[in-house]
């Protein structure tokens, strides 16, 4: 592949793209300087006070949309349809879940990360195993996988080799990281605006393509002219017999486990609350509001231009194109659209990408810094650390944690392990016992540390025991209910791994409800954190927006159902 694919145009919207987001950086950093020079730890970690709603909104987005979105998901959309846009648009529900009864419960009792919270209200133990764990997952899987992928996407674009690509976005993930959070959350409202805009002329060309093809003109023709070739694309809530049932399992994902992949994500994750927990409660949720109406658009992005391939693929497009190692991969769909665009769009959605991939890098990275500098290095290293010392102790661990990175993927085999579905089940190995530990320490006080490690440790064995439960046991007997399907690579009866998730949630809240208890009978009074019912009480704007953001999602719904 030649280095010709990208025009003189798509460069120099690609330089423009760079130069506005370095010098904005650059700008903000010295516009602030006093304080980081001062060494204040929160400003640097958190922005302490300083990032606008917007800011905030535009920074989870920003974070959160990766390749693994752009090109993971429009695979999705290749493979399955408008299904896979659940975890869009229930997202969009779950910040303003998130935004009502997480974030009051953070700011009400001063918790700047997840350790943190860990700490005050269970003990110190559960806390150092979980700042070890997510720090191994931050930096072996998230920046790992998000730089792999996201190299993998810009080089097939660019015709740079995969190790420059990878290198180049490391260094400007740094660049902007090293200027702390508020950098990264002034820099990212500016890469979303690239991200959407370069999204969306994708969409555009997608719509136009399957449009032209069948003779029509305009993207609306292009829109109809997918829901009349591939009307099975078009459902959100798939049956049993649908061979996409185990990565969608039908209600689940509105009444199921999609709920407990969401709300760890969004409610107990550092580097995403880690953007509305230096504000104050109003302008907290106000971001999160604001984040919950991109979150309606982002399928428009990421999904309808999968689809589109998916069709024209279907009528003989692409054939070639789709092809690895002589069988389609679905996660091609994205970058194949992407090398038809005309010079200068091409460079827009080179931008954009590459803003997803740099932004998500560095809302990483600083997670990385806050954990290692916060809750092991203060804790167990330097316990008299000034305010200078974690600053410089954070902008040491996120250079580190990002030279590991690079050295780490390309021999992780990332690219043959799946897109968007794989990095979702195997997250969920995990999550539901997180989420439990979580949600009863928030609003259950007689909940123990003891009730806590069964959740965290015994989380993951039961969802590997589910996982593999199969090999040793027919589960065929499930069928009927809908909670178990047959695989066809495997021909074994499996458990969708959403429902898998559903289930160890339940078991680890019975769990922990039993051992709490036994513990509480045994004299066992654990911390308690503060809460207030008035706390959860919101604002009259953001109740109309949370208003608007639930009816437009149950019309979604309504409509594709």
């Amino acid at each position: 592949m030649g280095n010709n694919i990208l025009s003189t145009s798509d460069y120099l919207v690609f330089l423009f793209y760079f130069v506005v987001v370095a010098s904005y950086g650059i700008w903000v950093y010295y516009k602030k300087r006093s304080k980081l020079a001062g060494g204040d730890s929160k400003d640097y970690f958190l922005a302490e006070g300083s990032l606008t709603w917007w800011a905030i909104g535009a920074s989870l987005i920003a974070s959160n949309i990766s390749a693994e979105q752009f090109i993971g998901m429009s695979g999705s959309g290749f493979k399955m349809g408008l299904a896979i846009a659940s975890y869009e648009w229930m997202a969009a529900i779950t910040l303003l879940v998130v935004a009502v009864f997480f974030i009051p419960v953070y700011l009400k009792n001063k918790i700047f990360t997840m350790p943190q919270f860990l700490h005050k209200r269970y003990n110190g133990t559960v806390a150092m195993i979980m700042a070890i764990f997510w720090l191994m997952l931050y930096i072996v899987v998230n920046l790992t996988s998000i730089l792999y992928l996201g190299a993998l996407a810009v080089s097939s674009i660019s015709g740079f080799s995969l190790e420059f690509c990878m290198y180049a976005i490391a260094i400007f993930a740094i660049i902007i990281t090293l200027g702390g959070m508020k950098v990264i959350g002034y820099t990212d409202v500016i890469q979303v605006f690239f991200l959407i805009l370069g999204g969306l002329a994708t969409t555009y060309l997608a719509l136009n393509l399957v449009s032209e093809h069948y003779g029509g003109e305009g993207i609306l023709s292009g829109y109809n002219t997918m829901v009349d070739k591939a009307s099975e694309h078009f459902h959100m809530i798939l049956k049993t017999d649908n061979e996409n049932y185990l990565d969608l399992p039908g209600l689940s994902v509105i009444i199921g486990g999609l709920w407990i992949a969401n709300l760890n994500y969004w409610g107990c994750n550092q580097y995403i609350t880690q953007r509305a927990l230096g504000a104050d409660l109003k302008t907290a949720r106000n971001g999160l509001l604001f984040a919950a109406f991109l979150k309606l658009l982002m399928p428009i992005i990421v999904v309808l231009p999968g689809i589109a391939a998916y069709v024209l693929w279907k009528d003989g497009l692409f054939q070639t194109e789709m092809l690895q190692d002589g069988e389609v991969n679905a996660d091609r769909a994205y970058p194949v659209l992407l090398n038809l665009l005309p010079s200068g769009l091409k460079g827009l959605s080179f931008a954009a990408l590459t803003a997803a991939v740099v932004a998500s890098l560095a809302g990483k990275a600083n997670s990385v810094a806050t954990i290692f500098s916060l809750d092991i290095y203060q804790k167990v290293f330097n316990k008299t650390a000034s305010e200078k010392q974690l600053v410089n102790t954070g902008k040491i661990t996120i250079v580190v944690s990002m030279i590991m990175a690079v050295l780490i993927a390309p021999h992780l085999g990332i690219d043959k392990k799946g897109g968007f579905q794989y990095i979702q089940e195997y997250t969920g190995f995990v999550s539901p016992g997180i989420f439990a530990m979580f949600i009863l320490g928030f609003f259950w006080k007689k909940t123990t540390s003891n009730a806590a490690m069964f959740a965290m440790i015994g989380g993951f064995v039961l969802s590997c025991v589910l996982k593999f439960l199969p090999n040793f046991m027919d589960l065929s007997f499930l069928h009927g209910i809908g909670f178990s399907v047959i695989n066809p690579a495997s021909g074994l009866y499996e458990i969708p791994f959403l429902d898998r998730m559903a289930i160890v949630f339940v078991i680890c809240v019975m769990g922990m409800f039993f051992i709490s208890k036994a513990d509480n009978a045994r004299g066992i009074v654990p911390n308690g954190l503060e809460v207030d019912t008035k706390m959860f009480k919101s604002h009259s704007a953001f109740v109309a927006g949370a208003l608007l953001v639930a009816l437009v999602t149950a019309a979604l719904y309504f409509i594709y159902w």
